[in-house]
């Protein structure tokens, strides 16, 4: 055999890993059912979903060539290869739709993770403005005016290590380690910084003691000593002067500090494995030349760590000192701690845990425990209070702060140890916490779980307390101690809960379903099916609602399916236009956004979807509403050929006259042709503008990467009014570009989306849905009437916010 046949044979080997007449992917899609208007029941399946398919997004082999090398030069996935044209039968119209019908391996769609971010400081909130973002000592993004920052990750990363540092130098230097999604699209992570303390001068010359504890009315955790002549310079010199020494501590009695933790607490083994920490406090340690604010090290450092702070016996041998690595956010082993007995007082001893340390950098400090009992929780985020498989979110960054244990356990005191971070899939997500299974108690976790910024709600614990509603046998939710955070005070944000941590007993057929899971069963958790034990977070229902003629699930950009009648063209270039339309009136009213083909070949006179949204009461004008519509921009479709001129039917609900059009809108659309006929007072149709029209015309209009990004941009910028600016407050009179008056519709008199007429050949029409949140109005800790959470997305294409 020659070096030739070795290669050949080499080569061809891995190819005879699957069988020859294996497909790539199955061909047969799955199973996918999007939401329906209300007034689009299903006799045949009893529902108002209908089946469109998809097909699972996952890699696959591609094709080869007839040569002896493999020449996969891009990545492959299984994709929708072939669709089918249905017509869904509606109240009085018919919703067109495409179907999947086969599933082939084709290119995967380009796409790209994003991690943005908001930086303030935990106390107050006070944003970290114009600091710096770096990734492995490379800046890679820089924090804006309100803290906020965007970055790319590149593709390579397995662990996106952070670290931001405060270019004013309130803040101290925070180093996160961020989940991110690895499909591609933005996430959305809210960074908490602690305020550096105001430094002291301490005298070179002598010792010093500096205490370590936040908590008003209790003893210190730990002091710092530092002894005379400790101090030297960068390159070895003593120091003799005046010290400014700044040292900041993140006490974990304190709960409220909890989302400030640095890094995900973890350190890696002699053996390499990776093995998480408790911590019992984290300080920072800043020594500089009082004259020059040169840098300064310390030598000879001793820490004393109070023993009558561990409260868990067990703890306090396997007590040792750690510092953090910034580039790789792990933590390193500084030293052990030693036992020592000194009189504090004349009548009292303590016992000491004596650690010795040396400060040569600004790095964070530690006093942790290895901690070994951990189970996982899963957890799953859904769009409404129906808890339908179909309606889970992805992307929503569910977070868990150890605990341990809960008030009135006799062992210990409530403190934090430990803050942890995933994010959610399609099925959902496993959280890893501490756990014991001798003592139920021993531990407990508080859960809480936010998509883009906007923090979502747990399900209720009080005055009802419902297991299906909780995801969770009634059994089993008892022994856990399930609690909203409002379970006794209803005044309280009901964004988060609690349970103790209790780990299945193996033995116990009833506890091996969920929702705990032990840690060697991380497996299990991650391919629970919905039917098995969880808990549960959904988002508050909003007055909108979806359709897209081409399936697409914007939680995953891979999904995007190429085809005219896509609502986005364009994979990695997602643009979002909304128009601002006030309505003149005593009631707040739905209005509807019908987007067909109206100049391209291909599309014309076809549905690309549509969109609903109620309008939102101005907090200061009687009478007054206005609303922000997303439409679909007008602009190359997916073959980069030519343009289409989307044609726009703004549709308000119910009695209503079209008053005034927005006059440089006007003229704008006069000057480019061709021009929409507007006969029909009760709408206004448009053939949507192809430049990016800001505030002055009503039209607000913005692209990125995430679909769900350039959405909250536009939606923020429509609600303000402007063209770079931001509200949470609808804003009536500023940068509209319709109005409408209505009035109260007399009883009996037909909806406009009720019962339309079959419109013309490609069109379709449905019905707003109705809103349950006007039923719940006046329920405590609701968001104040005018108000939108910074990111209120339908999310996924076609699946409502509102019932």
């Amino acid at each position: 055999m020659g070096w030739d046949d070795i290669n050949l044979h080499a080569t061809i080997t891995p190819l005879s890993f699957s069988a020859p007449d294996e497909p790539p992917c199955n061909p047969t899609p799955e199973s996918y059912l999007i939401r329906l208007p209300h007034d689009c029941f299903q006799n045949a399946t009893n529902s108002f979903y209908y089946d469109v398919g998809r097909c699972p997004v996952k890699t696959c082999a591609g094709h080869q060539d007839n040569g002896i090398r493999c020449r996969d030069a891009v990545e492959n996935c299984c994709g929708i290869s072939r669709m089918e044209e249905r017509e869904i039968q509606c109240h009085g119209y018919t919703l067109p739709t495409k179907v999947a019908t086969e599933c082939s391996c084709q290119r995967c769609a380009e796409t790209r993770s994003i991690v943005r971010g908001r930086v303030s400081a935990a106390d107050n909130g006070e944003p970290m403005r114009f600091g710096h973002v770096y990734l492995g000592g490379h800046r890679v993004s820089m924090t804006g005016y309100k803290g906020t920052f965007t970055l790319h990750v590149p593709q390579d990363t397995e662990r996106l290590v952070l670290t931001f540092v405060d270019r004013l130098q309130k803040f101290v230097n925070t180093t996160k380690v961020l989940p991110f999604n690895r499909k591609g699209s933005a996430v959305f992570h809210e960074i908490k910084m602690l305020r550096r303390k105001e430094p002291i001068t301490l005298d070179a010359m002598e010792t010093n003691i500096i205490p370590l504890g936040e908590v008003v009315g209790e003893d210190p955790v730990a002091e710092l000593e530092i002894p005379s002549e400790a101090f030297y310079r960068q390159n070895g010199e003593p120091y003799t002067g005046k010290v400014q020494a700044s040292v900041t501590f993140l006490d974990p009695r304190n709960i409220s500090t909890a989302t400030a933790a640095q890094s995900d607490l973890n350190f890696v083994t002699d053996e390499g494995d990776t093995l998480p920490l408790r911590t019992y406090g984290m300080f920072s340690v800043d020594f500089r030349d009082e004259t020059t604010s040169e840098s300064l090290n310390a030598g000879k450092v001793k820490v004393h760590l109070d023993s009558t702070q561990v409260k868990m016996p067990e703890h306090v041998p396997t007590m040792k000192l750690w510092s953090l690595n910034p580039d790789t956010g792990l933590w390193e082993e500084e030293g052990d701690f030693k036992f020592e007995s000194q009189r504090r007082h004349k009548r009292e001893e303590r016992t000491f845990l004596v650690g010795n340390m040396e400060i040569r950098e600004r790095r964070l400090f530690n006093l942790d425990v290895p901690e070994s009992r951990r189970c996982f929780i899963k957890v799953r985020a859904y769009r409404s209070e129906r808890f339908l498989p179909s309606e889970q979110i992805q992307g929503v960054v569910v977070s868990v702060i150890n605990l341990e244990p809960q008030t009135g356990f006799s062992s210990n005191p409530r403190a934090w140890g430990r803050f942890d971070s995933v994010i959610t899939g399609p099925n959902g997500a496993c959280l890893p916490a501490f756990c014991d299974d001798q003592t139920p108690d021993a531990y407990s976790a508080y859960v809480l779980a936010s998509l883009a910024g906007e923090e979502l709600e747990a399900v209720e614990s009080s005055p009802k307390f419902n297991p299906n509603a909780i995801g969770v046998p009634q059994h089993y939710l008892h022994k856990l101690k399930y609690r909203r955070t409002d379970h006794e005070d209803p005044r309280v944000k009901k964004t988060a809960f609690q349970i103790s941590m209790a780990k299945p007993r193996p033995n116990s057929a009833e506890e091996s379903n969920g929702p705990i899971y032990a840690f060697e069963n991380l497996r299990a958790c991650e391919e629970a099916p919905p039917s098995a034990a969880h808990f549960r977070f959904y988002q508050i229902e909003g007055d909108r609602y979806d359709y897209n003629t081409v399936p697409f699930n914007e939680d995953d950009p891979m999904s995007w399916t190429e085809d005219y009648l896509a609502w986005w063209p364009k994979p990695m270039e997602f643009r979002a236009c909304y128009i601002k339309v006030k309505i003149v009136g005593p009631l707040e009213v739905n209005v509807r956004s019908r987007n067909m083909g109206g100049t391209h070949r291909q599309t014309v006179g076809k549905l690309y979807g549509i969109r609903d949204v109620k309008s939102t009461r101005d907090r200061d004008q009687p009478n007054v509403s206005s609303a922000c519509l997303e439409f679909k921009c007008s602009g190359m479709l997916y073959d980069q050929d030519r343009v289409d001129r989307t044609l726009v039917k703004v549709i308000p609900q119910g009695s209503c006259r079209r008053a005034s059009v927005n006059s440089m809108l006007h003229e704008y659309l006069v000057n480019h042709l061709p021009l929409a006929v507007n006969n029909d007072t009760s709408e206004y149709t448009m053939l949507a503008p192809l430049d990016p029209l800001g505030h002055n015309y009503g039209i607000y209009t913005v692209t990125d990467q995430d679909p769900r990004v350039a959405k909250e941009i536009a939606l923020g910028r429509c609600f303000d009014g402007t063209s770079d600016g931001s509200s949470r407050i609808m804003k009536s009179n500023v940068g509209v570009a319709l109005t409408f008056n209505c009035v109260e519709r007399q009883v009996g008199r037909q909806s406009a989306f009720q019962y339309l007429q079959p419109p013309a050949a490609g069109t379709s029409q449905g019905r707003v849905p109705s809103s349950r949140r006007q039923q719940r109005a006046s329920r405590g800790g609701q968001r104040r009437r005018g108000e939108v959470p910074p990111l209120r997305f339908s999310g996924v294409a076609q699946q409502p916010l509102s019932n």
